[in-house]
């Protein structure tokens, strides 16, 4: 397989999904996320020890996404059997390892005591159960094992690519050919989102087309549901497919840009064009909301 190839630095913004979705729910929440060093009013510093805190969803799903990324380095040495007993041991010990050094945002702001290994792990173990269990594990271990030498598992970086020519950001969490096709798996450890995560998926297929110069029907990107049980989401896209999201992005990629100042520096506009929303349902899940409801949230 080629090289993923690497970019050299520039400040404009680039697109992700991530990026995106913060930037349509709280322009706010955006602003904090990603322009904090311009922020004349709260110290960066603070801004970024909020921006640090961890969450119950969060730290599971990173416990299981480490373990998945040892468990498949572990199958390109060899195909054996796990021992169970000592596979579990190995992912209890990772969970408590976050447990215990994790700033969760549930304490910070004092909404509980203490976030425990017993908060942690007992979804950590049912995720991993169900890999274990599944047709897709079975599958790894018997078929595409062949091409284990050219797996290619959590890429470093943060997967930059171009789409017609616009900074785009596409994160696989493991890639490996298999025949003529490439396939991409992306764990979740939280709810479907079919909508969001077919977006995602058109996303890998850009990607994958992109650095490994192959069509986009020869790659085939799968998201896989680890809870409540084993589940997968899976399509196979065309050129037309990547011509139209490449207009999407394009489309949000402007709406982001109309809040810099200048593009090219990505240097924002005013905070005060920033505006916050007023939604426990958002709020009362955001890191920062301390900032924007000192009253309400009061920060340490």
């Amino acid at each position: 397989m080629s090289p993923i190839k690497q970019f050299p630095f520039t400040p404009i913004l680039g697109w992700s999904a991530t990026r995106y979705e913060t930037f349509s729910i709280c322009k706010r929440k955006y602003y904090y996320q990603y322009y904090s060093k311009y922020d004349p009013e709260v110290p960066v510093r603070l801004i970024q020890e909020l921006k640090g805190l961890s969450s119950i969803p969060l730290a599971i799903g990173i416990a299981v996404h480490t373990v998945i990324q040892v468990l498949l380095n572990r199958l390109m040495r060899t195909s054996k059997d796990i021992d169970r007993s000592m596979f579990f041991d190995f992912a209890y010990r990772r969970t408590k390892h976050r447990a215990e050094s994790d700033t969760f945002h549930e304490v910070y702001y004092r909404e509980r005591e203490e976030v425990s290994i017993e908060d942690l792990y007992p979804k950590v173990q049912a995720c991993l159960e169900n890999l274990h269990a599944s047709d897709r594990y079975r599958w790894l271990v018997e078929d595409a094992i062949r091409t284990s030498d050219r797996w290619v598992i959590e890429p470093p970086g943060y997967g930059e690519t171009r789409m017609e020519g616009l900074k785009t950001y596409f994160k696989t969490d493991f890639l490996f050919p298999l025949g003529d096709h490439l396939h991409i798996l992306d764990w979740k450890t939280g709810k479907r989102d079919p909508e969001k995560h077919r977006k995602q998926m058109v996303g890998y297929s850009a990607w994958a087309s992109y650095h490994f110069a192959v069509g986009a029907d020869k790659v085939v990107p799968t998201i896989a549901y680890l809870h409540p049980q084993y589940e997968e989401l899976e399509e196979v896209f065309n050129a037309f497919d990547l011509e139209h999201f490449a207009i999407q992005v394009r489309a949000e990629t402007d709406e982001m840009y109309e809040y810099c100042r200048d593009v090219e520096q990505n240097i924002p506009l005013d905070k005060s064009e920033f505006p916050l929303v007023d939604d426990p349902r958002i709020c009362s899940h955001c890191e920062f909301r301390g900032l924007c409801f000192p009253d309400e949230y009061p920060i340490r």
